[in-house]
């Protein structure tokens, strides 16, 4: 015997309620497997006019807000926002990441935030790197000085100091050796030779590169 699906027909021009709005917000984020949908994604395979779902929550990123989606097209970020995001991308890729990288998690910032301000990918990588190199507030200081240092700067290094750290390290673990650009799954962090804890100080010379194995590692000695 034949099965029936029982499917509801909606009335035409009958009103649409936010939950079914962003439940397509979602299920489009599902289909396209990126928690990023674009205005031109969701016009291509929404169900619901795009200009309806901007105009019932205010902007298009209230709707994603409010969907629980990254929203990845924002207005007036700040040069900090945006170096940040391709320090992340640098470090998770172990290498300069391609302007294609940001349509893809870690990335949770666009390629237009970018055109806007820098009117080119390989002119904000540019700037990144010119502001990375610039000059540090902490001057170089010897290896029997680290842990008398001040400790007004705080535990979490700079992006600066990140990125000279990862530089230095060629964006590979100091112990091992392995970089997410040659392995599969590697994660790398930023640790303190001498620990934090024992009054390490949070300067170049007393940090390093390491993967998340040789990261635990240290910490269970």
């Amino acid at each position: 015997m034949q099965k029936f699906k029982f499917e509801v027909t909606r009335p035409k021009n009958a009103p649409v309620k936010d939950d079914e709005l962003l439940d397509d917000l979602r299920r489009v984020a599902q289909d396209q497997d990126s928690a990023k949908v674009t205005q031109k994604i969701y016009g291509e395979f929404g169900k619901y006019d795009v200009r309806n779902v901007g105009r019932r929550f205010g902007t298009w990123n209230k709707a994603l807000e409010a969907a629980g989606l990254i929203v990845s097209n924002i207005v007036d970020l700040t040069d900090e926002a945006l170096f940040e995001n391709i320090l992340n991308l640098w470090q998770h890729y172990g290498r300069q990441p391609r302007r294609a990288e940001l349509d893809t998690p870690p990335s949770t910032i666009s390629q237009s935030p970018y055109n806007r301000r820098f009117k080119s990918w390989i002119a904000a990588i540019e700037r990144f790197v010119d502001y990375a190199n610039s000059t540090d507030a902490l001057a170089p200081i010897h290896r029997s000085e680290i842990t008398k240092v001040s400790r007004n700067a705080g535990r979490d290094p700079s992006l600066r100091l990140r990125y000279k750290v990862l530089d230095g390290d060629r964006f590979s673990c100091r112990q091992c050796g392995a970089s997410p650009a040659k392995h599969s799954g590697v994660e790398l962090h930023i640790d303190h030779i001498v620990p934090w804890s024992r009054g390490g100080g949070t300067v170049l010379e007393n940090l390093q590169t390491l993967c998340t194995k040789c990261n635990l590692g240290k910490s269970n000695v």
